[in-house]
């Protein structure tokens, strides 16, 4: 058999990921991926999805993302989900989303274009 010459690159390996572990906390981690400020500000937009739209909530804490979802789809009589930190409603609701924040007196902003 020949030896392999000196300028191969290995092209695909079946060995574990990073060799250097990651330190930063885990919190900073899913902030930094999702690329969702955590300043305590709740943001409303909208995305189109296979030509409707939905209504995204971000900037919400674990504890109340259920709980602020399920009242977000019953006040607005529109399906949707919460999870992972963020609550999506069926269409374009961000006017009544808005209001019901700011009857919280939670700040908001219309995120987006």
């Amino acid at each position: 058999m020949t030896e392999a010459p000196e300028d191969r690159r290995l092209v695909y390996s079946t060995d574990g990921g990073s060799l250097v572990p990651d330190k930063a906390p885990a919190s900073r981690k899913t902030a930094a991926k999702s690329g969702i400020p955590d300043d305590g500000v709740v943001r409303v937009f909208r995305e189109r999805r296979r030509g409707s739209y939905v209504t995204v909530v971000t900037g919400l804490k674990e504890a109340e993302l259920q709980a602020v979802g399920s009242d977000l789809r019953r006040r607005c009589a529109a399906g949707g989900t919460a999870k992972k930190g963020i609550v999506e409603l069926q269409g374009d609701h961000r006017d009544a989303v808005i209001a019901f924040f700011k009857a919280l007196e939670r700040r908001v902003k219309i995120a987006g274009g």
